[in-house]
């Protein structure tokens, strides 16, 4: 059941990393929504390996295959199943640790679980499984889109070095993405950027690795959006953004700050705007009880360094359950925050999504 995520809109992603191919099935989809091989491409191109030189050289072309539930460039409302190939594996730096449990790594727990499990990098436990969630999640964006609504991610902090902050009120959405995609460590900062990318060279030269911070921003989000009590808007975003691979930390609006604050700091006072009921801050970060309030919904992660890396590490020979070292070679990215950027944005498109299916603003088919 841990490989579906949804309710009204669901996705089951399936594949592992050296295996054949990878993939997903959605289903609950409306029909009559525009779509095609190109649109999902132009999401799973922003996460392919192997784009910058602080990234994994692996090389995929990552093309995606529609497989059902599309007819004359329009869904059906049936399943969409869709799958990507692997093509350049390499299984031979990992057949010589299979028995031996990768710190930082779910190679011990997926063993302990199942009492087997694929070791070649990582099997479905790499990142590899994220294909699946990006390309779902270029759907739901399209979803999304029909309603005005826009998701956009971008890195905030990495290795200890910070952006200067954005003003949420502020933000032109179209440039913030161009300000992003314009350098490897995806930045909106280009000054930030630049000692970014400086921070992770040096980590790379040093075997090491380093985490960050990714924001994520949903624009154009109405209010109503999300269940009261166990289901809450704030809590499936948590979930979502806590499932994916390295992400240890989940904060919404001003997050841990607020426990520092005062009640008169924390409270966003209501007002008019154009005929319209804002709020004149943001510290909630969009969300009220578990329901969006018409602002701008602010989401961040706090991502892990990546846990393969080129030094010794101490570890466990599982065959003779002996003490030893290990050294892990292969292909690894020295930090993950900047591809993480479309996978985060994929979640938040998904939760977003399901929960638009599932509320009153919402109508069924597209095809009217």
């Amino acid at each position: 059941m841990g490989n579906t995520f949804g309710k009204a809109f669901s996705i089951t992603t399936w594949g592992e990393s050296h295996g054949p191919a990878i993939g997903v099935v959605i289903d609950g989809c409306p029909p009559g929504l525009e779509l095609t091989e190109a649109d999902i491409q132009l999401e799973l191109d922003r996460r392919r390996p192997g784009q910058s030189e602080i990234a994994t050289p692996r090389q995929e072309e990552d093309r995606v295959e529609i497989l059902s539930g599309v007819f004359g460039g329009k869904t059906t409302g049936t399943p969409i199943a869709m799958q990507v190939r692997n093509k350049d594996v390499d299984s031979s730096k990992y057949d010589i640790i299979r028995n031996m449990p990768r710190p930082g790594h779910a190679d011990y727990t997926y063993q302990m679980k199942y009492g087997i499990r694929d070791h070649r990098g990582g099997g479905r436990s790499s990142a590899r499984e994220t294909i699946g969630r990006v390309a779902a999640g270029a759907v739901a964006k399209k979803i999304l889109a029909r309603h005005g609504i826009e998701i956009l991610a971008h890195v905030v902090e990495l290795g200890g070095i910070k952006a200067s902050p954005m003003q949420v009120t502020d933000i032109k959405a179209n440039d913030i993405k161009a300000n992003v995609e314009s350098n490897p460590v995806r930045c909106a900062d280009p000054e930030a950027a630049k000692a970014m990318l400086e921070r992770v060279k040096q980590a790379r030269e040093d075997k090491d690795s380093i985490g960050g911070i990714v924001e994520i921003l949903a624009l154009g989000v109405p209010p109503g959006l999300g269940e009261p009590v166990f289901d809450k808007l704030d809590g499936a975003l948590a979930g979502a953004l806590m499932g994916i691979g390295a992400v240890k930390g989940v904060e919404i609006g001003s997050g841990f700050k607020a426990a520092a604050m005062t009640g008169s700091q924390m409270n966003d006072p209501f007002e008019m705007q154009n005929g319209k009921v804002v709020c004149s801050t943001n510290n909630a970060g969009g969300i009220l009880g578990g329901i969006s309030n018409g602002e701008t919904i602010v989401c961040r992660i706090a991502v892990k360094p990546t846990p393969s890396i080129a030094r010794s590490q101490r570890t466990v020979d599982m065959s003779d359950m002996s003490e030893t070292n290990i050294t892990i070679e292969g292909r690894h990215d020295p930090t993950i925050p900047p591809r993480i950027v479309p996978v985060a944005e994929a979640m938040t498109a998904l939760v977003l999504a399901d929960h638009l299916i599932r509320s009153q603003l919402y109508t069924r088919s597209y095809s009217k």
